[in-house]
């Protein structure tokens, strides 16, 4: 008896998917365990293994066209069992899981294909006047004789001047409205010609759930933002001792999670999440840290990081960050953060903000380090500063709520030695 397959569910963001590669094609023999598919949710693409053992009798769903959660994705059974009946019915019917889920099955629209570049010829428009000089190959400019008589009595040369007349010949209007550069004397138009360009590109399913899931957070949770300082003097040294004594490398961003998750621990209101009708307070600390990956973001889960030593967590960290680029991260790697982290330092950046990422009621965005005069004990001295700034859900966190945890980071990130005693 032939069996149907539905488009899974691989991710609790997912709502539709894309079928990445199809490793089996129609008439080909499918074992239970066997990978069937290339599945690219929102967030990964994955393997996704059959269930059944049979023949592939049917294909739902091309290659690199997309599918809503619970349609049609093939059908395996018998070596020329009839299906024509069974295609009608799965199609005009939602099966029980998207019933009770409330999503009904639509026809797979097929994702578009990059369009082609379109080239339109255009003239430069530099300031400030318009259309390029008309002139022969003798340098000859075009222009009737009122214009040449008027820009003689002016004392303007007519090779600054554009025209405006047939093919770009010079008339009269155009030496009377004739404006000589701002800066003195007058400039020549340059002639040279360049292309508008473009390319529109498909939405990946990642990049939906990211425009989805943050447009949300952004116009329902009320954010506010606080911002401090941070002396990394004493983290720096730390940092380098580590690495001469132990020969371990430890990166700073593996020296915030520590201190975030430790800060955590003394303030549970901000290791809190919004859930609509209850606010759930964690006893746990999952770091979410933010991924760039081409498509986005990821945001693997460093779990239970404040019982976590700084070697362990910069081992998970750079795992974490090789799977998100080889797209081999699993649902269990980047479910349940309690608190999310996003660091832009390497890039240079100062300072910035960062959405909440729910269900999670903060984020911290971490900027780089730069050397700058600082007072200690009253004297003006070279000093290493980093700027933090926590994005907070009022719906959850108070300011004062958020500006006590930041002082705890603080005094964790510039006293770094206690990261290593705890």
């Amino acid at each position: 008896m032939a069996e149907i397959i539905y488009m899974p569910k691989l991710s609790d963001t997912m709502t539709e998917g894309v079928v990445a590669e199809w490793t089996k094609k129609v008439g080909d023999k499918v074992s239970s365990g066997e990978v069937l598919a290339e599945i690219e949710t929102d967030k990964a693409t994955m393997e996704f293994e059959s269930f059944y053992d049979g023949v592939l009798l049917y294909i739902g769903v091309e290659k690199g066209a997309t599918a809503p959660v619970n349609s049609l994705l093939a059908i395996i059974g018998q070596e020329g069992e009839d299906v024509d009946k069974i295609i009608a019915e799965a199609k005009n019917s939602a099966p029980a899981e998207s019933a009770k889920e409330e999503v009904k099955p639509e026809p797979a629209p097929v994702t578009p294909e990059p369009v082609a570049e379109k080239r339109v010829e255009v003239k430069s428009a530099p300031v400030p006047v318009a259309p390029a000089v008309v002139s022969d190959s003798n340098g000859r400019v075009f222009a009737s004789p009122l214009a040449k008589k008027l820009a003689n009595e002016k004392g303007i040369d007519l090779s600054f001047v554009p025209g405006t007349g047939e093919g770009g010949r010079i008339v009269k209007r155009d030496v009377e409205h004739y404006v000589p550069y701002a800066g003195g004397g007058q400039v020549r138009r340059s002639s040279f010609s360049g292309v508008e360009s473009y390319t529109d590109l498909p939405i990946s399913q990642m990049r939906k759930t990211i425009a989805k899931r943050l447009a949300e957070s952004k116009f329902t949770a009320p954010h506010f933002y606080l911002t401090l300082d941070i002396d990394m003097d004493n983290a720096i040294a730390i940092r380098s001792q580590i690495s001469e004594a132990e020969g371990i490398k430890v990166s700073y961003n593996d020296m915030v999670i520590k201190a975030c998750a430790l800060a955590l621990r003394e303030h549970p209101a901000i290791n809190s999440s919004w859930l609509g009708d209850v606010i759930r307070r964690n006893d746990h600390v999952h770091i979410g840290v933010a991924v760039a990956v081409d498509e986005g973001l990821l945001v693997p889960v460093v779990r239970f990081a404040d019982g976590k030593d700084l070697p362990s967590i910069n081992a998970e960290v750079k795992e974490y960050a090789q799977k998100a680029k080889d797209k081999k991260l699993q649902p269990s790697d980047w479910e349940g953060n309690t608190f999310t982290i996003s660091n832009l330092g390497m890039f240079g950046i100062e300072e910035f903000t960062a959405i909440v990422n729910p269900p999670d009621s903060c984020i911290m965005a971490v900027g780089g380090i730069k050397e700058v005069p600082v007072v200690k004990k009253g004297a003006v001295v070279p000093g290493n500063v980093m700027k933090v700034t926590l994005s907070c859900d009022h719906r959850v966190v108070d300011g004062a709520s958020g500006a006590a945890f930041l002082q705890t980071f603080k005094k964790l990130m510039e006293n770094p030695v206690s990261l290593l005693m705890r």
